[in-house]
């Protein structure tokens, strides 16, 4: 009886919920350029990215990454990785994902099918 329920009708609750949700608070640049000239143009666009990346979910996070090392070409991924904090293979994935054509059942899904955190409980069986 003295355990807390996750997940409750009651009212407020889903604030409480939504604030033990890990949030992602922005990066800041490592790249040379915003360390030079931290309130020049560029650290602030870089600026910009990281605050419309801390709003997105993860896929849509990865996706716009990808976007933006397709448009800024060679090297992108590895300056988007500096701007973000976004690892390389990640930014590598979103790449990939924004030149192919998903398929109907995946699209609303964040992570695939069989990914994310086990099952809190157990199935056991009693033989």
């Amino acid at each position: 009886m003295g355990r807390a329920r996750l997940f409750t009708n009651e009212p407020g609750h889903e604030a409480k919920r939504m604030e033990l949700k890990k949030k992602r608070t922005d990066h800041p640049c490592t790249c040379a350029i915003c360390r030079k000239h931290p309130k020049g143009r560029v650290a602030q666009e870089h600026r910009a990215i990281n605050r419309v990346l801390t709003t997105l979910n993860e896929k849509s996070r990865r996706r716009f990454a990808g976007l933006l090392a397709l448009q800024w070409g060679r090297g992108g991924v590895e300056h988007l990785s500096q701007i973000t904090g976004l690892s390389r293979p990640t930014i590598r994935r979103g790449r990939a994902e924004v030149q192919t054509v998903e398929r109907r059942t995946e699209s609303a899904r964040v992570r695939r099918a069989g990914a994310g955190q086990p099952a809190v409980e157990k199935n056991i069986r009693v033989c």
